[in-house]
């Protein structure tokens, strides 16, 4: 067994329920025999702890190899904790037209990850995919999957309910839509639909999400006024709040800022760089400057396809590809 063999213990760890073949697994796995691996969907195990018992199940195999695949398999456990989501061999289709082909990308867990590109290269279509937007049509299809952590859900398996996705993952748009109802009620409105009905719970999650939105003390006194008396800035934050008020795992923005004002933009920018390191945010923007302002992460796409995703500061000073470097110079797009 060499060590690329060990790259297929990813999908024992990571994918359980898409195991290798049967050949395949046995042929990998004969060193392993006995081997119990860790259940992801114990993600708030202590690490310090899996690797203990890593190391204890690897006492009886002495190859140099054995134990740097256990080392291996120790770090994708690791992994597991730092991800919220991981696209791999997405494609989609609008009928026959093919719109993504073959996406892999790794949404980190509490970092905020743009999407860039010239219109029409796919990147609202991929947010879309994460909630599963494009079910509401007929005709459309998925290939590929997208696997949710912890929870390891495919996200657009056939199998998965889209209304368990959409309770789970947040979507703002582009033009804000609050509800025809109350400043409080929009927000509420996530709470009411999960059964939360205890008024002071609720009340308590309205102030939280208004204030996460940066948007409570402009509001806290006209919390039973219509949310459409807010102007277009101040709007697009209530439906932030929303979003957050119900805790999605993964939040989407499709360009939120697209149809504000500068001023209502700075807000909404300093709003989504607030959200660093506590949401898992995925936000798409054909504005260059924004995605280096407010992003950890930044994939860029071109006509379907994910051409490159580094750290934001990685890919705007050393692009790995040249397609990229030219992109961001204004060779095209």
């Amino acid at each position: 067994m060499n060590m690329n063999d060990c790259l297929d213990l990813e999908d024992v760890v990571m994918r359980p329920q898409r195991m290798p073949e049967k050949a395949k697994l046995k042929r990998d796995l004969t060193p392993f025999k006995g081997l119990k691996f860790f259940n992801p969907k114990s993600a708030n195990a202590p690490i310090a702890h899996i690797k203990k018992n890593c190391l204890q199940e690897f006492n009886d195999h002495t190859h140099t190899e054995v134990i740097q695949a256990e080392s291996k398999v120790c770090t994708n456990l690791e992994d597991i904790s730092k991800i919220s989501a991981k696209v791999e061999s997405l494609s989609f289709y609008y009928g026959k037209s093919q719109a993504l082909k073959n996406i892999n990308l790794t949404i980190k867990k509490n970092a905020i990850t743009a999407l860039i590109g010239a219109s029409g290269c796919g990147k609202s279509t991929l947010l879309r995919c994460f909630n599963r937007m494009h079910d509401l049509y007929p005709g459309n299809r998925y290939q590929g999957s997208i696997w949710l952590y912890p929870e390891q859900l495919d996200l657009v398996s056939p199998k998965t309910d889209p209304l368990t996705v959409r309770l789970s993952i947040g979507m703002v748009f582009q033009k804000p839509n609050p509800f025809p109802k109350s400043i409080f009620d929009n927000v509420a409105a996530g709470l009411w639909i999960r059964g939360l009905s205890r008024r002071s719970e609720v009340e308590a999650q309205v102030e939280k999400s208004l204030k996460a939105a940066a948007l409570w003390d402009e509001v806290k006194d006209r919390l039973h006024e219509s949310a459409l008396s807010l102007s277009g800035g101040q709007q697009q934050r209530l439906c932030i709040a929303r979003a957050l008020a119900v805790e999605p795992s993964i939040l989407l923005l499709d360009e939120p800022t697209s149809a504000l004002d500068p001023i209502a933009t700075a807000r909404i920018e300093e709003l989504m760089a607030s959200l660093s390191g506590k949401t898992t945010v995925l936000v798409v923007t054909h504005n260059m400057q924004q995605a280096r302002r407010i992003s950890d992460v930044t994939a860029f796409m071109h006509l379907g396809e994910l051409i490159e995703s580094q750290p934001t500061d990685l890919l705007f000073n050393s692009p790995k590809l040249t397609k990229t470097a030219d992109y961001l110079q204004g060779r095209f797009g």
